[in-house]
């Protein structure tokens, strides 16, 4: 419990007469503390109690500056640096600024609930945001005449005593070792009494999602409906778990990954603390490992700084924390990266032994890959300057997302992922690494796969090529000129494979008008079906424009295509006859006929037209 002064020499009662101005036990009565559970605050004069509380409160929190902590006392255990500055105000406490500023509001509205659940990721922040509600609930202020605030003192009793875990009042209890009803039950038993000596008394509940099912149970109806000077406060890092009855009683806080820059920050002041001189890329590659937890990215920083050598003055280097965590270089990675984007596979293996000799594991060789392809994508997309720490870094990773198309990206990121499944599972992770990088070489080298497949589309719109004419010219697509052409524009239909269509529009289509995107024709009287739809249809498929198509009635137009074609024979014919020669002929033979041997190879099959069609 820890409810034995700090004056372990004397007897508590003989504490308060160690100093005439220190506060008489009928003060911290009346503060609502007894002066059994702790001894007296530090003697101060009245007048400075008065004049300067917010300054002693803000002394009280900060840690000890560079000076101070880089000397610490040899009478004291090692603590780490999780444990050092673990915040004591919600000022110390970054990167939750929403939920402080509610807590806040809260606060000065006295508009405080009876249970709040602290959700997220590990070592955020979650049982020290708890007991930073518990504290703020129950600070009396430097002069013993305080209320709930956002900002508690640090100095008062109460604060004091949360802050070493010794409060009678403040009961945290480990879920993960107190999982029964038995263990509930204790709880709901004591909520019936009045708090001992502070204004709540307030259960911090850590890993609460480790209750069983029947303690939850149990504890809903004093959940819902405690005593007034009963606070429940929750920590818990997988929500998912907690009864739907439970979160509903609750007010939820989802505390948030710390950015990698706060983290860069919070880390170069713990070092100015400490005494300790960190390179600017080291703290960075920290930043990164501890993937947005404050208390991982201090516990890697504490194991750097035991691994600086002495001989550089303990300098946290980035090679020092990039060999100790198993990291490639930064250039190294680049340079793999770009040996998989110009297809150099006898370089890229070379590299990959290189960096595994260095000590490099495979898997984290692998997901720095991943990250290039991430960053270098999240650049491209947005337009703005890729993330490096170097200027060089950045500079290449600008240029990367100005050449590389966005599907082939996207490809690397699929590959590279599929490899880093396949590496974490192999029995031999470094040549699983090396098949996965040379299968990512070869396949980023691939065409796009929706280029391609539009591509085939309009190939196979438009058909195969015609064959090229006896003047080796080859047939141009009228809708692509300024003038259209009906009859080359029919031609290029036929050609492309709809022959049935072209047919029609032989046979029927006398042309009106025709332009871009219009075509107004007639017919003879003796075709009565509706071929707009496909004319319009036709049409679209060959020029993929839209096309209007309107029928003119009364057959009006210039002949079809057929129609001039037989207009032709017929004059060729007339010609023939008006020979003299074939009229001498036909005048010695009145019953001959003329007939066509055929000439010249058709340039295309000749179709056995049907006036049905």
């Amino acid at each position: 419990m820890g409810d034995s002064p700090e004056n372990p020499d004397g007897l508590p009662w003989e504490a308060a007469s160690e100093e005439d101005e220190a506060p008489s036990a009928a003060e911290l009565e009346d503060a609502g503390q007894e002066s059994m559970f702790g001894g007296p605050p530090p003697a101060t004069s009245a007048g400075e109690t008065l004049e300067e509380p917010a300054e002693q409160a803000v002394a009280a929190s900060r840690p000890a500056d560079a000076s101070e902590s880089a000397a610490p006392d040899p009478t004291q255990p090692y603590r780490v640096l999780a444990r050092k500055y673990r915040p004591q105000t919600f000022a110390e406490l970054i990167g939750q600024e929403a939920m402080v500023r509610t807590l806040a509001n809260a606060i000065a509205r006295d508009r405080l609930a009876h249970a709040f659940l602290m959700t997220g990721v590990r070592g955020v922040g979650k049982t020290s945001t708890a007991r930073l509600i518990a504290k703020a609930l129950n600070c009396i202020g430097p002069d013993g005449q305080g209320g709930p605030t956002i900002s508690p003192c640090g100095v008062c009793e109460p604060c004091r005593a949360i802050a070493e875990g010794r409060h009678i009042d403040v009961i945290e209890m480990d879920a993960a070792s107190h999982t029964g009803v038995d263990d509930v039950r204790e709880i709901i038993e004591a909520v019936r009494y009045a708090a001992v000596s502070a204004r709540y008394k307030i259960y911090i509940i850590d890993e609460v999602h480790m209750l069983s099912r029947n303690a939850f149970n149990a504890l809903l109806k004093t959940l819902e409906e405690p005593p007034a000077h009963v606070k429940f406060l929750f920590a818990t890092t997988e929500v998912e778990k907690l009864p739907v009855t439970v979160l509903s009683r609750t007010q939820r806080f989802d505390l948030r990954r710390i950015p990698v820059e706060l983290l860069e920050a919070h880390f170069a002041e713990i070092c100015r603390k400490e005494g300790v001189e960190a390179e600017a890329e080291a703290l960075h590659i920290v930043a990164n490992a501890a993937e947005g937890s404050v208390r991982d990215g201090l516990s890697i920083l504490d194991q750097a700084i035991a691994h600086a050598d002495l001989d550089t003055e303990s300098k946290v280097t980035a090679e020092r924390v990039r060999d100790m965590l198993g990291l490639a270089d930064k250039s190294a990675q680049r340079r793999l990266f770009a040996h998989m984007l110009e297809g150099e596979g006898k370089a890229l293996l070379s590299a990959i032994d290189e960096q595994y000799a260095l000590g490099v594991e495979p898997l984290a060789l692998l997901r720095a890959q991943m990250d290039l392809a991430h960053r270098i994508t999240v650049a491209q997309v947005s337009g703005g300057e890729a993330e490096g720490v170097s200027a060089d870094e950045r500079e290449q990773l600008g240029d990367w997302a100005t050449r590389l198309p966005a599907g082939q990206l996207h490809r690397l990121w699929q590959l590279l992922l599929k490899g880093h499944e396949e590496v974490r599972l192999a029995p031999d992770p470094l040549v699983a690494l090396r098949m996965a990088l040379l299968r990512t070489l070869y396949a980023g080298q691939m065409p796009d796969p929706g280029r391609l497949a539009k591509k085939l589309e309009t190939l196979g719109q438009s058909g195969p090529a015609p064959a090229p004419s006896k003047t080796g010219a080859t047939p141009t697509d009228a809708s692509s000129q300024g003038n259209l052409d009906w009859g080359e524009l029919v031609e290029a239909i036929d050609a492309s494979g709809m022959m049935q269509e072209a047919s029609i529009m032989r046979l029927q289509v006398r042309v009106v008008e025709l332009s871009d995107g219009l075509l107004r024709y007639g017919r003879d009287a003796k075709y009565s079906d509706d071929i707009r739809n496909v004319l319009r249809d036709t049409l679209h498929r060959h020029t993929g424009k839209r096309w209007n198509v309107e029928e003119v009635p009364g057959g009006a137009g210039a002949p079809s295509l057929v129609e001039l074609i037989e207009a032709e024979r017929e004059q060729a014919a007339a010609a023939t006859r008006s020979h003299p020669l074939v009229r001498a002929a036909f005048d010695a033979f009145p019953e001959a006929e003329l007939i066509d041997d055929g000439g010249a190879a058709p340039q295309r099959r000749e179709i056995p037209w049907s006036r049905n069609a």
